[in-house]
């Protein structure tokens, strides 16, 4: 994989914004930019300028990684082209790292794809729709997040059978919320800025009548059930009168004594020294229970992940915290390494800085020479699968292209980008376009990875 020089792209750190610039003077700036990065010029897709090769990209991330689960990983990435797409956010850090950039900067997402965007309950209980994995958060080009945004809307479409005319809308209006979002952030104050956010009435108030039953029955649903005490029946088990987490191997796989006394002693002192005080005095009334190994996601297999059940001093109080390991940023090849000594708290300070409010367990620490970050299990995280957003794929991509420029306008500078952007739809139908290209290369490349299968040469199991 070609590395950067970071000295020739973008620093480490947000930027920080000169106070005495006027509006004027930063919208200018913004359409400055256009000059480094023409709107255009994102139409294109030059698989031949890559610089690297996906497999290879993709094999080189086991290295941090559980031996024993990387079959599971490439089993769960070869089941499709949308499975891969999810899983490579490492090959697209590569491919727009390979062209010219805005150099207007945002605190990225990092893998902004369709299904990282869901509902939540804040610590108020209020449940808010907005951007829900940061493994890869960095600073960086505002337009890469909406690229992944964008692309993975022609991947989804394409997995649930829905037609490429109604994916080519879903990029546009995804990306034109994005615009038009991002210019009424500009006109909004600091303070307002950082409070603003999207309750769960928002999002529904998005989808058409004939929707909006379907999914609000599916939230309600959800939001009872994946709670703590959701978690505690349907994953634990009486033994010996305590508690414990039922294994599910290679799933779910519980740890000798000795591993748990350790994360104990050495991550679980440390990690709760990251939370606020009073905090700190709530999870205190908490004691640990049982641990146990378990694999999460696509992209994230094989990096060490801990199910961590909790009980309250009622006995009948469970609290499951996930505890996550947490690697170098994709982007750190080509935007230079992160501020943070720590890359769990790069993935907090990230998720701080973007989302409108964060969990109160949110924090991270060390452990085995791994760094890891911590927030709750489940506690009313809802997805909305592809499923069931196939008959209102247009609408929800407008909600995250609103919810995305949200995010980006908390760090990045609103007018610069909203200046880059303009008011039409140049940049839009650029990505739309893109869309198509690179949902096809995804499909190349998910090819490239069936053929490794096959031939034996890099080990599959299956994933689910």
């Amino acid at each position: 994989m070609p590395e950067t020089d970071p000295s020739t792209t973008s620093p480490s750190t947000a930027p920080v914004h000169d106070l005495r610039e006027t509006v004027k003077e930063r919208k200018a700036a913004g359409k400055a930019a256009r000059e480094r990065a023409p709107r255009s010029a994102f139409a294109r897709w030059d698989e031949a300028a890559r610089g690297h090769d996906a497999l290879d990209t993709i094999v080189a991330q086991n290295a941090i990684r559980v031996p024993e689960l990387l079959p599971v990983r490439h089993g769960r990435m070869v089941a499709s082209p949308w499975n891969y797409y999810r899983g490579a956010a490492a090959v697209m850090a590569a491919d727009l790292a390979s062209r010219p950039h805005s150099g207007l900067l945002v605190q990225l997402c990092g893998d902004a794809h369709v299904l990282n965007f869901g509902l939540w309950a804040t610590p108020e209980r209020n449940l808010l729709f907005d951007l829900r994995d940061f493994d890869e958060t960095l600073p960086g080009p505002f337009e890469w997040d909406v690229q992944r945004l964008a692309a993975s809307l022609v991947v989804a479409a394409r997995e649930d059978g829905i037609k490429a005319a109604t994916a080519d809308e879903a990029v546009v209006t995804a990306v034109e919320a994005y615009r038009d979002r991002m210019a009424r952030c500009a006109k909004m104050s600091e303070l307002s800025l950082w409070y603003d956010g999207t309750h769960v009435d928002s999002l529904i108030s998005y989808f058409t009548a004939a929707d909006r039953g379907p999914i609000s029955v599916h939230i309600e649903k959800e939001s009872r059930n994946r709670t703590h005490l959701g978690a505690f029946a349907k994953l634990t088990s009486m033994v010996d009168g305590r508690p414990r987490i039922d294994e599910d191997p290679p799933f779910r796989v519980a740890i000798d004594d000795d591993e748990q006394d350790a994360l104990t002693e050495q991550f679980i002192t440390g990690y709760r020294m990251t939370l606020q005080e009073d905090r700190r005095f709530l999870f205190d009334r908490f004691t640990l229970v049982d641990v146990v190994r378990q694999v999460v996601g696509v992209g994230s297999v094989g990096m060490r992940v801990y199910l961590a059940l909790f009980e309250g001093r009622s006995g009948s109080d469970p609290l499951f915290l996930q505890i996550k390991q947490a690697g170098p940023s994709v982007y750190e090849s080509y935007l230079g390494r992160s501020q943070h000594d720590n890359h769990g708290a790069r993935v907090v300070a990230g998720k701080r800085a973007l989302q409108t409010a964060t969990g109160i367990f949110v924090g991270w620490g060390s452990f085995q020479g791994r760094d890891y970050y911590v927030r709750q299990f489940r506690d009313m995280k809802i997805i909305l699968d592809i499923k069931l957003l196939a008959p209102c794929l247009v609408e929800f991509a407008a909600a995250c292209g609103e919810t995305l420029a949200r995010a980006h306008a908390r760090s990045g500078d609103a007018v610069a980008i909203s200046g880059y952007l303009g008011k039409g739809s140049q940049f839009a139908t650029a990505l739309r376009d893109f869309s198509r290209l690179y949902a096809d290369q995804n499909e190349r490349d998910h090819a490239q990875l069936e053929r490794a299968v096959a031939a034996g040469k890099v080990a599959s199991a299956p994933g689910w």
